[in-house]
């Protein structure tokens, strides 16, 4: 077995390190000695080449056409010369004629050289990008390289990345030189290389401080639920435990707050609420109204998901947060609309509902201002409800007998009745309306 050259032997370590085959380099060498020797016979000349894979030994042969007379040298041959070559050369078949690669082997081997570090430049960009993008969503570290107008360009190590202006937070300054860390966010192929779009205005971002500063979200014991921010401002994050010993929000506040201050810190200021997760939705919403302390929660509608929840008249400004913020980041955070209403707000509605309630009750016969307040406080405010009640779930009330019981059955009944017969007559008074405009199109169109 032939010993192997240096050059294969530097292939072999080129492929090994950099990812490119060897055969593809080969390639690569071949071409170069076909277009070396070109350069010196002319380009219409025919050439063939090749590298032994094993010994590195390069061999180049020119195509030549036997002819009588030889007008162009460069492609055709005399039968005299080529039977030389191949005692069964025939006029017009093809000869194959040995070269000499030491004559243009250097020029073979700095185009060569080019090709063979542009490969490993592509190669070692591709691989770049293709790690990249395996680390989308996961935190780097970085110094700030440059400025780019409003855009930042960060060295992380093997490449640069850009903090485009719409992935900063506003109230963040950073100068030259400055350690930074953001997540990964984007991985494109472009001209110049990879391109790595990173931010710090994104969710993960506090996720992957959380997982660098509590050793419990690390080892799965404490899970982040979801996260949700106003980049600058306030960050909520829900945690859930795994082991019952372990409480989510103290491992991830620490002994005096050690574990979230960094976290702060990092993100110059920003306030974050520490959200236990709970299936108790009413639980859950009344968390995530933190920092403010909820009385109560209502759940209004299961199916449109609206909640509405009760705070004492001092902490209705905390709970709605600058702007609306706290409340608006809640309901991201929990997935509810939710309503926020002061003590003071909530007795104004019932009172404003109970005089609209009473008012309605009035308009029964029999039922005076008193009888009305004391259904609209048992519950029995709406018309329908009463006129299909029963007399004896009315006599349990005070002030109300079985004569008035009967009495006011009677008239919600009564009412309903001349409800429904007004509703009737409107519905007739419109019908013979649309067909007399039939009728007068009709003779119109006639």
């Amino acid at each position: 077995m032939s010993e192997k050259s240096e050059l294969v032997l530097a292939l072999e370590q080129i492929e090994k390190d950099k990812g490119i085959k060897k055969e593809d380099i080969l390639s690569v060498i071949e071409n170069a000695l076909v277009s070396a020797y070109r350069k010196h016979v002319g380009k219409n000349a025919t050439v063939e080449a090749s590298v032994n894979p094993d010994t590195g030994e390069m061999l180049a042969w020119s195509i030549k056409k036997i002819v009588v007379d030889v007008r162009n040298p460069s492609v055709e041959v005399a039968l005299d010369e080529a039977k030389r070559l191949s005692p069964d050369a025939e006029i017009d078949a093809n000869v194959r004629i040995p070269l000499d690669t030491q004559d243009f082997a250097r020029i073979a081997a700095q185009t060569a050289k080019q090709v063979i570090v542009q490969k490993i430049r592509e190669s070692e960009r591709e691989t770049l990008l293709e790690e990249m993008k395996t680390k989308i969503g996961q935190m780097v570290s970085g110094t700030v390289w440059r400025f780019a107008n409003r855009n930042l360009i960060v060295d992380i190590g093997k490449t640069e990345a850009i903090l485009p202006a719409s992935e900063q937070v506003f109230r963040e300054k950073f100068n030259l030189g400055q350690h930074i860390r953001a997540v990964i966010v984007k991985a494109e192929r472009s001209v110049r290389g990879p391109s790595i779009v990173l931010s710090r205005s994104h969710p993960d971002l506090v996720r992957r401080l959380f997982e660098v500063e509590v050793p419990e979200i690390y080892e799965k014991i404490v899970e982040i639920v979801s996260v949700v921010r106003d980049p600058g401002m306030r960050a909520k994050v829900a945690v859930i435990s795994r082991n019952p010993k372990v409480d989510p929000v103290g491992a991830c506040v620490g002994v005096k707050g050690a574990r979230v201050k960094p976290i702060i810190d990092e993100l110059q200021g920003e306030r974050i609420d520490l959200i236990p997760f709970s299936l108790d939705t009413a639980k859950y919403i009344a968390s995530s109204i933190s920092p403010a302390k909820v009385v109560s929660v209502s759940i209004i509608s299961e199916q449109e998901r609206r909640a509405e929840v009760l705070v004492a008249d001092d902490m209705l400004s905390l709970a709605i947060g600058k702007n609306g913020h706290n409340v608006r980041l809640a309901a991201k955070l929990t997935g509810w609309h939710i309503d926020v209403k002061s003590d003071t707000q909530r007795k104004r509605d019932i009172e404003q509902k109970s005089a609209a309630t009473a008012e309605t009750l009035g308009k029964l016969k029999g039922i005076g201002a008193k009888t009305a307040e004391v259904l609209t406080k048992a519950g029995l405010a709406n018309i329908e409800k009463l006129a299909h009640s029963q007399p004896d779930d009315l006599t349990t009330l005070q002030g109300i007998g079985l004569k008035t019981a009967e009495k006011i059955i009677e008239s919600a009944k009564l009412y309903l009745a001349e409800a429904a017969a007004a509703a009737e007559s409107d519905n007739q008074g419109t019908e013979k309306g649309l067909k007399n405009n039939e009728v007068e199109h009709g003779g119109e169109s006639k």
